[in-house]
């Protein structure tokens, strides 16, 4: 497979170690291709980039996580970007615990584990104590990039961590999901000549190339047949990210579940102005649209669709806790108070801070196009962090 047919160049090579796992990566694809009938639909060509074991974004080795490309990272989190992301999250963390009157937290892809470091520091100074804090994450390169870093960032707390390989069948505490729906695989659509195909993968002269086929399901005819679409539209949808959110409102017995990622309502994901759709590349800190450059090299991710999500959720029972902007749940929370500890006199310190905080509220940056959704069971109060501007009756 020749990866210069997708190299745009504007971006950088990677070295020969990472090149040749793509190449291993690519003849497994090029492989399940030809064992499919020569096309597969591109969830599952977006599942293998990301989670092929030990080939896979997510599960092989790269950095990922990281401020600039000279590190060999793609991109930044929130709590990648300021302490004051998981210190203000502990609070409405804290508040489900003992409003459920539980004791253990799980969060899924913790990334560099600086959000587990932080949010283990700011519970235990809020006094809400834990018995368990566990994770899970498919990368071994990340789990020991975790536990170095919490022994580091929190060593008296650190020995209450532990690394999850397989879910629990029921769970009472709080679950954390920072930026985990958006890279769940989606299916794509495209509508041409009046009539909705689904968008898969196939290779062809050494590279893989989209091709579109006619629907399989009346079920997937009728959802895609209430978009006002009209030709050369894309869009996605995300059958992965909802069975997700079933299995941990399943799972939970008691407490809360938070997930924050970018994203919209389903009103405003399948507007008829979107016409592209929302799926995104990132690499070395650059944003671009083709998921076939270096395959497990790259993250590949789509928005979230948050009315899916809210449905898959309250199907299983649970109660929708509250839905919000990042921008609306930071501040309920108290990020503004957060900053004012730090003394303006203090440039060194005080101005990077308030950088900080200001793209993670701005509308420009991350504050309105990131979402905050919650669900519960066993949760009877109002949540401060949702007690003004829930959105939940936009969903």
């Amino acid at each position: 497979m020749n990866p210069k047919a997708h190299q745009p160049d504007s971006l950088p090579a990677p070295d020969a170690a990472a090149l040749a796992q793509s190449n291993a990566l690519v003849e497994l694809i090029r492989a399940e291709i030809d064992a499919a009938g020569g096309w597969l639909p591109f969830d599952r060509y977006m599942d293998r980039a990301l989670y092929a074991p030990r080939l896979g974004y997510y599960s092989g080795g790269a950095i990922k996580f990281g401020r600039r490309a000279d590190d060999g990272s793609d991109f930044i989190t929130a709590p990648e970007l300021s302490p004051l992301f998981a210190a203000t999250l502990a609070r409405p963390v804290a508040q489900a615990l003992e409003a459920s009157g539980t004791r253990d937290v799980i969060e899924f892809g913790a990334g560099t584990g600086r959000l587990a470091a932080g949010l283990l520091n700011a519970l235990d100074a809020h006094g809400a104590l834990l018995d368990s804090y566990s994770i899970v994450d498919l990368s071994g390169e990340l789990r020991e990039r975790q536990q170095a870093l919490l022994e580091q960032q929190a060593p008296a707390l650190a020995a209450r961590v532990r690394w999850l390989d397989a879910l629990p069948a029921e769970f009472a505490g709080v679950v954390i999901g920072n930026e985990v729906l958006d890279a769940m695989p989606v299916r794509l659509f495209a509508h041409a000549n009046g009539a909705w195909r689904e968008r898969g993968v196939v290779h062809r002269d050494d590279a893989f190339v989209f091709e579109d086929r006619a629907l399989q399901s009346t079920h997937d005819a009728a959802f895609l047949d209430e978009i006002e679409a009209g030709d050369d539209y894309v869009t996605e949808t995300h059958e992965a990210a909802c069975a997700f959110t079933r299995t941990i409102c399943r799972m939970l017995t008691r407490g809360a579940a938070f997930f924050i990622d970018y994203g919209f309502p389903r009103h405003e994901y399948y507007h008829g102005q979107r016409t592209q759709g929302t799926l995104m590349c990132h690499y070395r800190h650059r944003a671009h649209g083709d998921p076939f450059l270096y395959p497990g090299l790259q993250d590949i991710t789509a928005h979230v669709e948050f009315t899916g999500i809210a449905e898959a959720g309250v199907d299983t029972g649970a109660d929708l806790l509250g839905y919000t902007s990042q921008a609306r749940f930071l501040m309920n929370a108290g990020i503004t108070d957060a900053l004012a500890e730090f003394d303006p006199a203090d440039a060194a310190r005080f101005l990077p801070a308030a950088n900080a905080v200001q793209k993670l509220l701005s509308e420009a940056e991350m504050g309105e196009l990131f979402k905050v959704i919650a669900f519960s069971r066993g949760i009877d109060v109002t949540l401060d962090a949702f007690a003004r501007g829930d959105r939940s009756h936009t969903l």
